[in-house]
């Protein structure tokens, strides 16, 4: 038992449950009060780091823990840029990431240079290693842009692509320069770093995705999976040192690497990106924060003048590549704000380099005092161009993603209009397949409601058996509680009905649902009476697109959807519903969209991927009959989606009818979703191209209880 006496109140705290609880409070206050001032969030943490870290009031100590948990919450940042990077735009807009890469890094390696000459009067040696500071920086308020969702802009993404680009190749001068002094600036150095850099490129951004969708199928717990996912993090930054290069290029490369793997609307993602801003991330900052020392500003005039100048010439200098890389690519000034709030900040990487030119001896003076690379006046302005480049780098990107957001919320205004609209309605009756059926229900949905699922068990009127009603609970709870897991609030619903179909029905028709998902038992197939009793039931009063969806592994293990669509498809009410949530699949999950589709189709489904840029790949598909050559082109991590149609529907073909005998003889090991679009009778008349002026109106209107819904997607692709 530790008495009241025995503990030590003297400073710096050395008792480690006080220093946490210190540091907790530091992360929950520090933000509430500055942010009254209009103090960004991450400058808040940094200023309370000075003021209370060694350099200020001394309360706490940059110990081994500090130092820890904020080398962990920096390779979070940057884990977390490669993880939430939109990989489809991020592969559009390589070249433009090349582009900004380069100006971000030429710009202040050749303005740094010449100031460090002939301004600040230092060696080619010693410029060139101050000059690469300038270059590299950290992607500190990356943060801010998430919070503010603008994360999928293309300025982001051609950032944070840059950032990569920019980072290493100053770590590369770093390297060079410490080589050179070292006396290992060979061909043997060169050699061996190529190769290093090579093998440790290859092992991230292949073995990682394989070993990661193995752990994935085998593996559904989530603290094990988060736990898994940290541990891959840490070994590429392992690696990415042992190559020769900063650890935060290993984390940023996990991040592309696993970036498939975990969707951004999965349960895993949530986890990840809570526990990095809540905990490891402020520790970074704090730590930052710490390194400040106000008192060295005056001890000498030549500490001011470097610290000003290096200042200046960092923050002029990725203005400049921002303002280029605006010009460049037609930009707005919000998306301009972004870049240069994003790459101004210096902080790893710049400390990183100064360390290393502080601790090379070039030479010794008379009285046998060290002259360094990187001297003390170099070491002390380092500190003032960290604290000054994170503030305005905060601020910038703060004000720049605020202005894009609105942008993009009055871009997406049609969006908005039916916050109502959507509702997924998802009947549970196996909890083997609860969690699964739920991620694709949060995958597929469109809008940024919370509130758009729903779950359902019936239970037969007439039974008086108890725990009916208590497994129902059961059901649903856990339903809810995977629904919140990827922050999503979930209705349940417990129905007491004589029949199933007519369960379904009346909810549907009830709440206005407009997609039903289904799920099929993991180990059983889809027999020709379910399927008979599905389309006769509730496909026949229900003209809502419903899914059933048979899975034997998780979602976010899909390489690849393969996607059959009938003939005349496009003239169904349904097309442009189920073309949308194909499109979210593959947004959400980062899978390759792969359509078997007739020509005349193909043209309708081309125009939509024009509006949304769709990824996907096409491949003419005329005959259903040859359904089975679909088996061939199937891998183990594929997944089938068929466009499926009612005997009276405009698309229907009679291959549809021996769809049950073919998904259970040759596609029962994969994913597969049955998808039956909303159908009615209309007047082809009406019907006009997508893009068109009367798109889809008339049909969408004559549909009273997807009205909202429909509005909203026709506006949607109707959209420039």
């Amino acid at each position: 038992m530790v008495l009241l006496a025995d503990l030590s109140f003297s400073l710096p705290l050395e008792n480690p449950v006080l220093i946490f609880s210190v540091i907790l409070f530091i992360i929950l206050f520090a933000p509430i009060l500055l942010n009254k001032i209009k103090i960004p969030q991450l400058i808040g943490l940094i200023i309370a780091g000075a003021i209370l870290g060694p350099n200020g009031f001394h309360i706490l100590e940059r110990d081994s823990s500090v130092i820890l948990f904020g080398t962990v919450g920096l390779l979070y940042i940057m884990f977390l840029a490669g993880l939430e990077i939109d990989m489809a735009d991020f592969k559009k807009n390589s070249g433009k990431s090349v582009v900004f890469g380069l100006y971000t890094f030429l710009i202040p390696m050749i303005l740094g240079t010449a100031v460090g000459i002939y301004v600040l009067g230092f060696g080619v040696p010693t410029s060139v290693l101050l000059a690469s500071m300038f270059a590299s920086h950290t992607l500190i308020a990356y943060p801010i842009i998430s919070k503010m969702g603008v994360i999928k802009n293309k300025a982001v993404n051609i950032t944070v692509g840059g950032t990569m680009i920019t980072d290493t190749l100053a770590l590369l001068v770093l390297a060079v320069i410490a080589g050179m002094y070292k006396g290992e600036l060979t061909n043997d150095f060169w050699i061996r770093l190529g190769v290093s850099v090579t093998i440790f490129a290859l092992v991230v951004s292949l073995l990682f995705p394989l070993v990661g969708r193995w752990f994935f199928k085998r593996n559904n717990d989530s603290i094990s999976q988060y736990i898994f996912v940290l541990g891959l993090v840490f070994l590429g930054a392992f690696l990415a040192e042992a190559a020769g290069i900063e650890a935060i290029i290993g984390a940023f490369l996990a991040g592309l690497a696993l970036n498939r793997l975990i969707p951004h609307t999965s349960p895993l993602m949530n986890r990840i990106d809570f526990v990095g801003n809540a905990l490891f991330i402020p520790f970074f900052l704090i730590g930052v924060g710490m390194l400040i020392d106000y008192r060295v500003f005056f001890n000498d005039l030549e500490t001011i003048v470097v610290a000003v100048v290096m200042t200046v010439v960092a923050t002029v200098s990725k203005f400049l590549a921002a303002w280029f890389t605006q010009k460049t690519f037609n930009f707005s000034i919000a998306q301009r704000n972004v870049i240069f709030g994003l790459s101004n900040a210096q902080a790893a990487a710049t400390l990183a380099a100064v360390l290393v030119g502080y601790n090379i001896i070039i030479a010794e003076t008379a009285a046998g005092e060290p002259v360094r690379l990187l001297g003390d006046s170099i070491l002390n302005g380092t500190i003032l161009m960290i604290l000054v480049t994170c503030t305005i780098a905060s601020f910038v990107a703060q004000k720049g993603a605020m202005q894009l957001a609105l942008e993009e919320a009055e871009g997406n205004e049609a969006e908005d209009d039916s916050d109502s609209g959507e509702k997924i309605l998802i009947p549970v009756n196996y909890p083997e397949n609860i969690e699964e059926l739920i991620n694709l229900g949060v995958t597929i949905k469109t809008q940024s409601s919370k509130n758009t699922l729903l779950a359902l068990n019936i239970i037969p009127s007439d039974s008086e058996d108890i725990s009916k009603e208590k497994n129902a609970k059961k059901l649903l709870e856990t339903a809810s509680k995977s629904a919140s897991a990827t922050d999503n609030i979930l209705t349940e619903l417990i129905r007491y009905d004589s029949n199933v179909v007519n369960g379904i029905t009346n909810v549907v028709k009830e709440n206005k649902v407009t997609d039903i998902i289904m799920g099929l038992h993991r180990h059983a197939g889809i027999s020709d009476s379910f399927l008979g009793n599905l389309t006769e039931g509730i496909l026949s009063r229900c003209n809502a697109t419903t899914m059933i969806y048979h899975n034997q592994q998780p979602i976010n293990t899909i390489g690849r959807y393969l996607v059959v669509v009938p003939k005349n498809a496009e003239k169904e009410i349904g097309f442009l519903f189920w073309l949308l949530r194909i499109w979210n699949i593959g947004r959400n999950t980062g899978a390759a969209i792969q359509f078997y589709v007739q020509s005349e189709t193909l043209d309708y489904i081309r125009q939509v991927q024009e509006k949304f840029q769709i990824e996907a790949s096409f491949f003419d598909f005329p005959d259903w009959e040859d359904f089975l050559i679909l088996s061939r082109d199937l891998s183990k991590n594929d997944a089938l989606v068929v466009v499926m149609s009612r005997k009276n529907g405009g698309s229907f073909d009679p291959v549809m009818d021996k769809l049950p005998k073919y998904l259970n003889k040759y596609f029962q090991n994969n994913n597969y979703i049955l998808i039956y679009p909303m159908q009615s009778d209309f007047d082809q008349k009406g019907y006009t191209a997508i893009g068109g002026t009367s798109l889809f109106n008339p049909l969408l209107n004559s549909v009273g209880m997807i009205d909202d819904f429909g509005k909203t997607v026709s506006k949607l692709f109707r959209r420039k």
